[in-house]
């Protein structure tokens, strides 16, 4: 089972690299090959049939290159939420999830991420094409970089006010002194429901599931004791860490894990797939409301149901 990934030092799809390093793959009878496609992009490594399935940091971006999940299906969440943090400089001068005290402010976000981001701000009260600059940093999207981490060297240069990105990025500032988390819409600077805009999860083309589905099966089983193994004990992600991530990232990633176990849960509510059709609508991805049993792989559901 090719899975594809565009990043490998993230918190947000940890359980799928956790699965891996803590043996639980193969002790499940899963034989999974996890492969870093940072310029193809994982969305269109799965459409290419270059990966089997694809660890989704943000599962709306399947909608880039699967037309309203025609050929793909979620087969199990990875952490629930919408899980990017707006990290400011440590300097920045306003309360903890004021959003009229961004304005002015040159911010950064990844493609895919930075749709959440726009429609964030506009919840918040904040126009992102007049009220602040969103700019792309040279360099961001290179092979085997990590946004959170090469945007959080930006805020250092001075090139950024702030960034979007998942917590190894915020960590990595917060870390060095540099920066300071000012939203995090998971933990409460949530304007409306931006917190269930999108999700992490496993997908898998629909062809691949109907051929190899006990393939399928057992790598979620092994997602599934992989979130249950943190949520017990964090501390597991140091070692999970120290196979997977540059020394830097690995020292830090346990602080970040325990914070986000409790995000570790596979289960995909129909709620949860209504709140991420009208997110996919508001951005145009889909013109209507997709059926759940069209989005969720329906035989992976009794794997995590409960």
């Amino acid at each position: 089972m090719r899975i594809a990934s565009v990043d490998l030092v993230s918190n947000t799809c940890f359980p799928a690299l956790a699965a891996d390093e803590l043996g639980f793959f193969r002790e499940e009878g899963a034989d999974v090959e996890i492969t870093l496609v940072p310029a193809m992009g994982s969305t269109a490594a799965l459409k290419q049939n270059a990966a089997d399935a694809m660890i989704a940091g943000s599962v709306h971006d399947v909608l880039t290159e699967f037309d309203h999940w025609r050929g793909a299906s979620i087969c199990v969440a990875l952490s629930q939420g919408t899980p990017w943090l707006l990290t400011m400089r440590k300097d920045f001068e306003a309360e903890r999830g004021d959003f009229s005290a961004l304005k002015g402010c040159t911010l950064t976000a990844a493609p895919g991420p930075d749709l959440a981001f726009k429609q964030v701000l506009r919840a918040g009260g904040i126009d992102p094409d007049k009220d602040v600059e969103i700019i792309d940093l040279p360099g961001a999207h290179g092979g085997n970089v990590s946004f959170g981490v090469f945007a959080a060297e930006g805020l250092l240069s001075g090139l950024i006010d702030g960034f979007w990105a998942n917590a190894m990025g915020a960590e990595k500032a917060s870390d060095a002194g540099i920066g300071k988390v000012h939203v995090d819409v998971r933990r409460g600077d949530d304007p409306g429901e931006t917190r269930f805009f999108t999700f992490a999860g496993l997908v898998a083309r629909d062809d691949f599931i109907e051929r190899e589905g006990e393939q399928v099966d057992a790598a979620i089983r092994a997602i599934v004791r992989a979130q249950a193994a943190l949520r017990e004990d964090p501390s597991l992600a140091r070692k999970v860490g120290e196979g997977k991530f540059p020394p830097d990232s690995a020292a830090l990633i346990a602080n970040v894990i325990e914070r986000d176990a409790e995000f570790y849960d596979p289960v995909i509510t129909e709620e949860r797939v209504e709140k991420l059709n009208a997110f996919a609508q508001s951005i145009g991805h889909i013109g209507r409301p997709v059926p759940y049993e069209q989005v969720v792989a329906m035989r992976c559901r009794e794997l995590w149901d409960r």
